[in-house]
């Protein structure tokens, strides 16, 4: 295991805007991006996407042609990365695919999480072995499934230096607490909305996919009425271990809230969105975090200035930090999580943690697609 190896990441998240694709190398557990790029997902096919992700009509048959075709998509992402960096197929060890996420379904009965993107397509239009489905493992151990990234957060960030939150805001928001010092235990959950919310009334009002940089909801003015509406949602009075998706913070769900207010601006609503997100992100970090944590910032919302201006504000006995500053741009570290997985996954070693997910115990995760 001390060799180094080439390993890439793909992953498409609840945003559905593109494929983060990385191209890494792993050397003694550690991550370092060689390569990094965010391959298009056309209009046409995440309104499919949009689509599969509610309850509707001959769900099977569609739900198996959008898989077999987010199959080509994810190949096509990878093979691209590879030509532009002249890297030859056959010096990939595995692809890690974390698949599109269409159902998350922790809280029922028999719980289940359903991602596609068919890697036995994968494998074979890329001709390299592809690890997949690494959320099932721990749905099948008792675990929610969910989220599965801290546990490389915390072999690649953290330190007995400073107690560190690593917060990803991504489509869903979630934090991982690293273990430090005398505590080991590594926590980590879904906060609620990230960019979702955000993102779909921007796109409703703006036609654009997302508030840049939040001038939008800065120009707007919080409606507190709608705010609590939103903050009532049971998803926040529950323990951890928990996660969260577009099941329950959709545009459905939003739209129901809105029903039950006056007439608000649309920047208001989108500056209460903006403070929905904020809050329920520093609700969880200051009942987790240790006072003076470093708060590591990655994900598409790292971006959003307006949103770190207001948990900057919310959170002022923190510092604030982006994974750039250790190693990985912001947009890359999720990808390469799943390629992190694969490598685990192939030396037979975990990839959840149990205190984070709630499963059993550790397990080694995904199914293995090979390339021949």
């Amino acid at each position: 295991m001390s060799d180094e190896e080439k390993y890439i990441g793909l992953m498409s998240g609840t945003s559905i805007d593109s494929i983060d694709t990385a191209l890494v190398t792993i050397k003694d557990n550690k991550v370092k991006v060689v390569a990094y790029s965010e391959y298009p997902i056309t209009k046409e096919l995440q309104k499919k996407v949009e689509e599969l992700c509610l309850p509707g009509f001959n769900e099977i048959d569609r739900l198996g042609e959008l898989s077999r075709e987010l199959g080509f998509l994810f190949a096509d992402a990878t093979l691209s990365l590879l030509a532009s960096e002249n890297i030859k197929t056959t010096s990939i060890k595995a692809i890690g695919s974390h698949g599109q996420t269409v159902r998350h379904r922790p809280g029922y009965p028999h719980p289940f999480t359903l991602q596609i993107g068919d890697p036995s397509t994968i494998a074979f239009q890329t001709g390299i072995t592809t690890v997949a489905d690494f959320r099932a493992k721990d749905i099948a151990g008792g675990g929610q499934g969910a989220p599965l990234t801290p546990a490389f957060h915390n072999a690649q960030f953290s330190n007995n230096l400073t107690p560190r939150i690593v917060l990803n805001i991504g489509g869903i928001a979630n934090i991982s607490r690293l273990s430090y010092k005398s505590d080991s235990t590594l926590l980590g959950f879904d906060t609620g909305p990230g960019n979702t919310l955000m993102d779909y009334w921007t796109k409703r009002h703006l036609q654009k996919h997302f508030d840049h940089q939040g001038d939008w909801a800065k120009s707007g003015v919080s409606n507190m009425t709608l705010l609590d509406l939103m903050l009532c949602h049971p998803y926040f009075q529950k323990e951890a271990p928990k996660s969260t998706g577009r099941e329950e913070f959709s545009s459905h769900w939003l739209e129901g809230v809105l029903a039950q207010t006056s007439f608000i601006k649309p920047q208001d609503i989108q500056r209460t969105l903006c403070e929905f997100t904020a809050l329920t992100i520093c609700k969880a970090i200051d009942r987790y975090a240790a006072a003076g944590s470093e708060i590591i910032l990655c994900g598409g919302g790292s971006k959003n200035t307006f949103l770190i201006e207001r948990l900057k504000a919310l959170l002022p006995n923190h510092q604030f930090d982006s994974t750039q500053s250790h190693g990985i741009a912001i947009e890359a570290v999720e990808a390469s999580a799943f390629a992190w997985l694969a490598h685990r996954t192939l030396n037979h070693l975990s990839g959840n943690c149990a205190s984070v997910t709630g499963a059993q115990r550790d397990l080694i995760l995904g199914g293995i697609y090979f390339a021949g």
